[in-house]
């Protein structure tokens, strides 16, 4: 029947081709759709426009439409009539530079448009770098404490050196101290004179 009539088991058409769209495979790739415009690959087309905007951007260009734009209007004023291809308000060239900036103005956006999609890949590579570093400055920051407050129990060279430097002079102290309360025998006095 018609698409709006009704199908041969009295369900209207368009039920049964939404339940025909359903019963496609998610599975399977789609077949390939019939194009009617010629496919670019957009990477090579993007290069291209790259390598385009760097050369319009350089010296050499500017040098180069500088003696065209010379030649093209000396030709045009100094040669014969017969052989002048365009008159003196150089409507041809105007038209010619036209052209050149119409294309040129589009390729140097696309030029522009991946590299800032380059830098903004960049800046997010940056950007997960630096928090890796913050994170990693963090762990040694963390670790480092805990070592600090580890070795703030373990005894160091330093604190020995000093405790037995501290030792040391108490009992230099309590010797003089011995020696004024219990005076020198006569024995010890010459133990004394050969040191």
């Amino acid at each position: 029947m018609s698409d709006y009539g009704l199908s041969e088991r009295g369900e209207p058409a368009a039920k049964e081709r939404a339940v025909a769209r359903a019963r496609v495979r998610l599975d399977q790739p789609r077949p390939p759709r019939r194009r009617w415009l010629p496919q670019t690959d957009a990477d090579a087309f993007g290069r291209m426009s790259e390598k385009i905007a760097r050369f319009l951007g350089t010296g050499t260009f500017l040098v180069w439409m500088t003696v065209l734009i010379l030649a093209w209007v000396v030709w045009n004023i100094v040669a014969p009539d017969a052989l002048r291809f365009d008159e003196y308000p150089f409507i041809f060239l105007t038209l010619m530079l036209s052209l050149q900036a119409s294309y040129a103005a589009p390729l140097i956006l696309l030029a522009q448009n991946r590299q800032d999609d380059r830098d903004r890949v960049n800046l997010e590579q940056d950007r997960k770098q630096n928090e890796r570093s913050i994170a990693d400055t963090e762990y040694l920051t963390r670790e480092i404490a805990a070592l600090r407050i580890g070795l703030g129990e373990v005894a160091t060279r330093d604190w020995i050196r000093s405790e037995l430097q501290d030792l040391v002079k108490e009992m230099e102290e309590r010797r003089e101290q011995e020696r004024k309360v219990f005076p020198l025998s006569a024995p010890q006095r010459r133990d004394e004179g050969d040191r």
